[in-house]
């Protein structure tokens, strides 16, 4: 980009952070209009929420104040790369994005968005979307070339269900050509490609089994109002036949540096990618506290699989939080993950690898109590199942 353009995008900083999220939110209602094939690529609750649009608007505010030092932001595009590359993003779709985007930028700034602006902004976007284009060709390219890899779509079977919880159903899938699989890191996702009354949706689910085995695991909540959660809860036994991309995702396990020991933290549904990282690393005999909250007892997914673990393997140290407990539960604690639980749980060297997910207040509260008890921040790792927002504040 030339260094005029440069200048203009970041004049308009001021304008972007008093009107970033009117502009995103009349960006995806223009978008929507125009382009309705695209809105399979976005989950309706976090349009509703708002969480896509206030993502969206820290997402083009950040490039505009630090387009002249881009490696500033550098550490957020891996997770929008993995995104895309998950959805099946492809080239032809950012042309739709940029015109539609210019056209909020435009309609919402009014008078202040001039025709300079406008030709800045519109040569800002293409310099951003060649970048993500050929990082995302490269994801694409890799998978398809690793043994068990492919590209685009592939059909799975739903070759077993398993109920984890009375809210939390796992699906055992199979590869309908009955070739290999592609490896996976614990921790990434698949992304289904469902067609549910007519209208196609892209819905990220966690794996979560060990990588190597003969199928993929994903284990599904059935969220009041999700379309696809209860689709797939109620209309896809086994036998089903689904359309998958290949895993993706940059939340992942890393390898132990010093042998520290692995903390994960989860409540909810959060603990699908957990039992992933868990199932892959308690035979390894590294430490491992394993920290889950949720409701009850019936709502605990997977307790029995890891008191199993921990019973094999000494090295795996769980406890679980109730809030509400019913009469027959046991859990280790009641009320929530408090700073005070996590410090007597936490081993007294604060040098851990902590991995945490789940409802964001629940992170929000992780992300805090780590840092206040010492973990190093580099240390803390995090992904939403939806846009990332700010955990600080």
């Amino acid at each position: 980009m030339n260094p005029q353009t440069i200048a203009i995008v970041k004049a308009t900083v001021p304008a972007l952070q008093a009107h970033g999220e009117a502009i995103t939110r009349h960006f995806y209602r223009t978008m929507f209009e125009r382009h309705p094939e695209v809105k399979a690529f976005f989950n309706e609750a976090h349009q509703a929420e708002g969480s896509q649009a206030r993502a969206l608007a820290g997402a083009v505010l950040a490039y505009a104040q630090h387009i002249d030092r881009l490696d500033a932001i550098a550490g957020a595009l891996p997770r929008i790369i993995q995104k895309h590359a998950a959805l099946g993003v492809l080239p032809e779709h950012y042309p739709i994005v940029g015109a539609c985007l210019l056209a909020a930028i435009k309609d919402v700034l009014g008078d202040a968005a001039t025709d300079e602006v406008i030709a800045a902004w519109g040569e800002a976007y293409q310099s951003l979307a060649a970048l993500l284009i050929g990082a995302e060709e490269e994801v694409y390219r890799a998978n398809a070339a690793q043994p068990g890899g492919w590209r685009g779509t592939r059909a799975f079977r739903v070759a077993r269900r398993e109920d984890e919880s009375e809210i939390i159903t796992s699906f055992y899938l199979e590869p309908v050509d009955g070739g290999p699989l592609l490896a996976f890191s614990p921790g990434q996702y698949l992304t289904l490609v469902l067609e549910i009354d007519g209208e196609p949706l892209r819905r990220n689910y966690s794996l979560s089994d060990a990588p190597g085995k003969p199928w993929y695991r994903i284990s599904v909540k059935k969220e009041e109002g999700g379309r696809a959660s209860n689709w797939l809860h109620a209309s896809a036994p086994v036998g089903t036949l689904l359309q998958v991309q290949a895993p993706c995702g940059d939340f992942v396990l890393q390898p132990a540096e010093g042998g520290r020991p692995l903390v994960l933290v989860t409540g909810g549904v959060g603990i699908t990618p957990a039992m992933s990282m868990l199932e892959s690393v308690a035979h390894t005999g590294r430490s491992v506290h394993f920290i889950h909250a949720a409701r009850h007892g019936g709502a605990h997914a997977f307790r029995a699989r890891v008191d199993a673990l921990a019973a094999r393997h000494r090295n795996v140290k769980p406890l679980y939080v109730y809030d509400a407990p019913r009469a027959a539960d046991r859990p280790h604690a009641t009320g929530f993950v408090t700073r005070e639980l996590l410090a007597e749980a936490l081993p007294a060297d604060r040098d851990v690898d902590l991995y945490f997910l789940g409802p964001k207040p629940f992170m929000k509260a992780v992300y805090a109590h780590g840092l206040a008890l010492g973990v190093p921040k580099q240390q803390l790792r995090y992904e939403f199942f939806g846009p990332l927002e700010a955990l600080e504040g």
